[in-house]
């Protein structure tokens, strides 16, 4: 429990100190003394209240605040202690929290028993030490989610360890259909890239790509062919000039066949010109053979006409195929050659079979853990109605239904169970959602009752309540102080309230109070011990008539709300 609180610039607070016992304490005071401080303490004390809580909390003019509190050691803390490794030491437990501001820049530091640790360790800690009932988590009531987690928590250890079981089941299910779901697009990445790779291979095997050299070699073949008309001038030329006889001029052929007569008739004369004359029938034989040469090419060529179009034909193939992937023609051969090689090495499917047959057994052992755990959740579900009921007929709800139902969600970490509490308070009046029907004054009576049922199970021997009769007077306010005793006997129970009813019940009455002095606004806390001092602060509770009210308080002091 609860030992004692010590704050220092905090709000309106320079400095107190606090000491707490066990059973039921009260805060009381005006609107605006500062009530809630012991409160914000608490939970920023504990890791709650976020980045906001400094700008909240720190005294105005300080660059500096801390809280300290000190807790008495139950079973449940000394197994925190010793599962995160933190010596146990004595009966007590030290925590202090502070914030400083230094250059602009704002500091934090929590310890535990002088040792420093971060907030995250500190939340995981907290519900062992406190359940804090906000005047906010009425609402939070109307959410379905929360009343799903309220009614694992009612469950206990026995569903506590069903629901580990499914979240156990849970993770394996969701890796191994990670696994499968990953490769199955894996999959469906090769089946693209295999049908791509194969579209590409067969286009290339429809044009008939196959040596790398063949785009060079056609284009030396269309340039020679281009110029095909100007070979033609040039060897037509060469023949007039050579063999054919044009205006009877004579051709170098006649010419050397005259000047071979000629020198025949000169050895005749003179029989050592016989050696120049071999030199001029070679000269005779190779231009003959010359002019043979140049005209079966001729004749090839005039053949050759048609190919021009049969050539630029393939070039623009090639050209289509180059645009079509984007590649070069040697970029398109090396491209084939790897296509090739990675059809060969594509692996088959006995894999992703493997992982499917996984999946849907992990998925099949999930939705058994599920059906276990919907099934232990609606016999909880049962008592935790009957256990309601028990406490909010004395609330002034003596007419009260209420029922937990359920309905297939989809699966998550949580389960396939979505609930919701129906409510009916007046007969007659039929059972809907409680975020429908009802009123402020019920959510806070409903919540007080949920809060009584769980401090039998909660694992946190501290309840604190903000102003949980909110909403509610007369004979309501007196059952409500008659529960928060009940709870205070196994529980340190703490309220703020503005009902005298319950503040004359309570075992320690603190008041909050503000004093202005020398301009500067300070908050002070005291303990009220004297029975004038507990009668006069529910008198001003009460309020009206002073000596009415007087009387009304010493009437309450004296029969303990009893």
């Amino acid at each position: 429990m609860l030992l004692g609180l010590r704050l220092q610039n905090i709000a309106l607070i320079e400095s107190l100190d606090l000491s707490f016992e066990k059973g039921f304490s009260v805060f009381t005071g005006e609107t605006g003394a500062g009530k809630s401080i012991f409160l914000f303490a608490i939970n920023s004390l504990l890791g709650g209240g976020g980045l906001s809580a400094p700008s909240r909390l720190m005294r105005v003019g300080s660059n500096h605040c801390s809280i300290e509190g000190c807790f008495l050691i139950d079973s449940a803390v000394k197994n925190w202690l010793v599962e995160n490794s933190f010596d146990i030491g004595d009966s007590e437990l030290f925590i202090s929290r502070d914030w400083k501001f230094k250059d602009n820049r704002l500091s934090s530091r929590i310890r535990l028993n002088g040792e420093i640790i971060n907030r995250k360790q500190l939340l995981s800690l907290r519900d062992c030490l406190i359940d804090l009932v906000e005047q906010n988590q009425s609402q939070q009531l109307l959410s379905p989610s929360y009343q799903l987690n309220m009614l694992d928590s009612f469950g206990g250890t026995h569903l506590q360890t069903v629901l580990k079981r499914f979240n156990i089941a849970w993770n394996i299910w969701k890796k191994v259909q990670l696994k499968f779901l990953k490769a199955t697009d894996e999959y469906k990445t090769i089946e693209r890239e295999f049908l791509s790779l194969q579209t590409f291979l067969d286009d290339l095997d429809a044009a008939k790509i196959l040596d790398p050299s063949e785009e060079e070699n056609l284009k030396k073949e269309q340039d020679r062919l281009v110029h095909s008309v100007k070979i033609q001038e040039l060897l037509t030329s060469l023949f007039e000039n050579l063999q054919e006889n044009i205006n009877d001029s004579p051709t170098a052929l006649d010419l050397l066949s005259r000047s071979l007569h000629q020198l025949n008739s000169l050895i005749a004369l003179d029989s050592s010109f016989s050696k120049e004359s071999d030199l001029l029938i070679d000269s005779h034989q190779k231009l003959d053979e010359f002019l043979f040469n140049l005209n079966k090419y001729q004749q090839e060529l005039t053949n050759e006409s048609s190919e021009l179009e049969i050539v630029q034909n393939r070039i623009a193939e090639i050209n289509r195929l180059k645009a079509r992937y984007k590649l070069d023609f040697q970029g398109l051969i090396v491209k084939q050659n790897r296509a090739i090689n990675s059809l060969n090495s594509i692996s088959s499917t006995n894999s992703l079979d493997d992982l499917e047959k996984e999946e849907k057994l992990a998925r099949s052992t999930l939705e058994k853990e599920s059906v276990n755990l919907s099934s232990l959740r609606k016999k909880f579900a049962k008592k935790l109605e009957e256990e309601l009921l028990k406490y909010l007929h004395p609330l002034g709800l003596e007419n009260i239904r209420f029922q937990i139902v359920f309905s297939r969600a989809d699966l998550t970490e949580k389960g396939a169970d979505a609930i919701q509490f129906l409510f009916s308070a007046n007969p007659g009046q039929p059972l809907m959602p409680l975020a429908e029907i009802a009123s402020g004054g019920e959510l806070s009576r409903f919540l007080l009752a949920l809060k009584t049922v769980f401090s039998q199970v909660s694992g946190s021997t501290t309840l604190i309540f903000d102003e949980i009769d909110t909403g509610v007077s007369g004979t309501i306010s007196t059952s409500i102080a008659k529960l928060l005793k009940e709870i205070s006997a196994n529980k340190q129970v703490f309220c703020i309230t503005h009902q005298p009813v319950v503040a004359a019940s309570a075992d320690h009455h603190f008041s909050v109070l503000k004093t202005v002095d020398q301009g500067v606004t300070n908050a002070k806390v005291l303990l009220l011990e004297e029975f004038r001092d507990r009668q006069s602060a529910l008198a001003k509770l009460a309020g009206g008539n002073f000596v009415e009210a007087s009387a009304y308080a010493a009437s309450l002091l004296d029969n303990k709300a009893a």
